[in-house]
């Protein structure tokens, strides 16, 4: 090991139940001088600015198919005729599975953008997640056939989402969720890029841009951008 070694644990929740684990008391052991553990940029990663905004987490942080399903969500529902708030969601919705969490990633991504868009759009983000488990005809919504393939045809969704589609189904922004799994349904095209220079003014107008940076404002969620940020740190 050379002088610039920098030790990576990963984080407790993504080896659970994985087998993949290397324990505390083993990665401890392999300290010594000039082996640290990772703290601030980690150079695999490309370095962010100093007062970083939401595109950059796109551009730098999140992987390419989730950057290229938001992309496509957003597109099908611009051009669909859609009120902006319609296309922020869709752009915004699975912006947790990018680069923080997959599990409940409804609720993650709607605390991780509440601070910086207005109330319905985080509502509408966090209950996409129940909603695309119920069909509703009457907008021409039907189970995801990639569902059965994903969870097998025995799947039934755990009774908390079923609890938040009830919710969901009764609320006045009911509409705008549900438009989200529409434009998400069929936002999945191999190859198929979105300039997302396109979202800049829409982004403008519907998504406080703190001037000190996503991370660094002080909100309820900028420890979950700064995650993203240096989602390898020790602490």
């Amino acid at each position: 090991m050379n002088e610039s070694t920098r030790l990576k644990m990963a984080q407790p929740i993504h080896a659970l139940g994985t087998g993949t684990r290397e324990s505390a008391k083993q990665i401890l052991s392999r300290l010594e001088p000039g082996v640290t553990f990772m703290m601030g940029d980690d150079p695999a990663l490309p370095a962010m600015p100093g007062a970083p905004r939401l595109l950059d987490f796109f551009r730098l942080r999140f992987d390419e198919t989730t950057r290229q399903h938001l992309t496509q969500s957003a597109k099908l529902a611009l051009d669909g005729g859609h009120e902006e708030k319609v296309v922020m969601a869709c752009l915004l919705h699975d912006i947790s599975m990018g680069g923080l969490m997959r599990t409940d990633h409804g609720y993650w991504g709607a605390q991780l953008i509440g601070p910086y868009v207005s109330e319905e759009i985080a509502w509408a983000v966090k209950h996409h997640q129940a909603l695309r488990y119920f069909a509703d005809e009457s907008v021409g919504y039907r189970y995801p056939p990639e569902y059965v393939r994903f969870f097998g045809a025995d799947y039934q969704p755990p009774e908390y989402i079923r609890q938040a589609h009830e919710y969901a189904r009764n609320h006045r922004w009911y509409m705008t969720s549900r438009l989200v799994t529409l434009n998400d349904k069929y936002a999945f095209e191999a190859g198929v890029q979105v300039d997302l220079e396109i979202f800049t003014d829409i982004i403008g107008r519907h998504f406080r841009e703190p001037k000190e940076g996503l991370g660094f404002d002080g909100s309820e969620s900028a420890h979950m951008w700064r995650t993203m940020i240096w989602p390898n740190n020790f602490l």
